[in-house]
């Protein structure tokens, strides 16, 4: 049976229906006294606070001055779970509160969509680039990416050092598991670098049909999306060469247990979402899972790591 939110996401797209939203106002209380830490920087907290809010529903935020100002469909809107997920922020000393007030009567995924973004030209071999602006010339690796409610469009620097790392590594006929796929463009990058078989999941029913749908845009039918969390991996058969996990330091924590299991003897594991200084934690668990630390990249405080098993 189709899921609730999937349902009313298709009546937008058939009928234009224009979906309500929330605008959220985000603000930071014990901001004051943390301004005058030169270790402080205020677009961790509203990094780390748009990633908790994706998880429960938001779909775009923009920053105005010192807060941040997030939108979601008042119908996909997770209130409990956003409110337990900032009880969970890394910081001393301070609290993200919110507002909630009705956004104008507007349909603000199509206005993101009709936008678009800049391509993303990554170490000179890889450019990635929505449907609206062509890709430079000479660039090897040519991947479009039509985001529709789904993160993942290369911008964000954890996307461009998973995509910089791949682009290093040798993926001719290996299987790669993509945890979180989001818009597909890991999973994409992979089979274009020759993966033989590409596997993501997404626990949000759009992020699988969106995978799907730029895996056929780019002409890789080597890639499957299935709708579900970690969990979904006990109906999966047979282990992967490479997995990918682009998903926040708690989830890491938690599924990473789970993925090991799932990992060949000699597999290769990526992981960023997380900050540099949560990398030691995130190491200290790999390593108690059976693996060693390959490469380390770090990007505006933002880390990736590359482990072997």
């Amino acid at each position: 049976m189709i899921g609730f939110s999937l349902f009313f996401i298709i009546l937008q797209y058939i009928f234009n229906i224009q979906m309500k939203y929330y605008r959220v106002i985000f603000k930071i209380i014990g901001l004051e006294d943390t301004l005058h830490d030169p270790s402080f920087f205020i677009e961790d907290v509203w990094d780390i606070v748009a990633a908790l809010a994706g998880e429960a529903g938001f779909e775009s935020f923009e920053q105005e001055n010192d807060r941040l100002v997030g939108y979601v469909q008042t119908t996909l809107f997770e209130q409990e779970l956003l409110d337990q997920l900032l009880t969970t922020l890394p910081f001393d000393n301070l609290q993200v509160t919110y507002a909630l007030e009705d956004a104008e009567d507007k349909n603000w995924n199509a206005a993101w969509e009709e936008a678009g973004y800049e391509p993303i030209v990554i170490d000179n071999r890889c450019v990635i680039h929505d449907m609206h602006h062509p890709a430079p010339a000479a660039i090897p690796l040519d991947i479009t990416i039509d985001a529709q409610q789904a993160f993942g469009t290369g911008t964000h620097e954890t996307t461009r050092m998973i995509v910089g790392c791949l682009l290093d590594l040798s993926l001719k006929g290996k299987r790669v598991l993509d945890c979180g796929c989001g818009t597909g463009i890991l999973s994409i990058v992979a089979a274009k670098l020759e993966a033989k078989e590409v596997l993501g999941y997404d626990i949000d029913e759009w992020s699988v049909r969106n995978t799907e749908h730029n895996a056929q845009l780019n002409d890789v039918p080597a890639i499957k999306a299935l709708l579900g969390d970690v969990s979904v991996l006990e109906t999966v058969t047979g282990t992967f060469d490479i997995v990918l996990a682009n998903i926040n330091r708690n989830i890491l924590m938690h599924d990473l247990p789970i993925i090991s299991k799932h990992m060949a003897e000699h597999a290769t594991l990526i992981i960023s979402g997380f900050y540099e200084e949560d990398g030691t934690i995130l190491q200290d668990l790999t390593a108690s899972l059976g693996m060693q630390l390959a490469e380390k990249r770090t990007d505006n405080r933002w880390c990736m790591l590359r482990l072997e098993r």
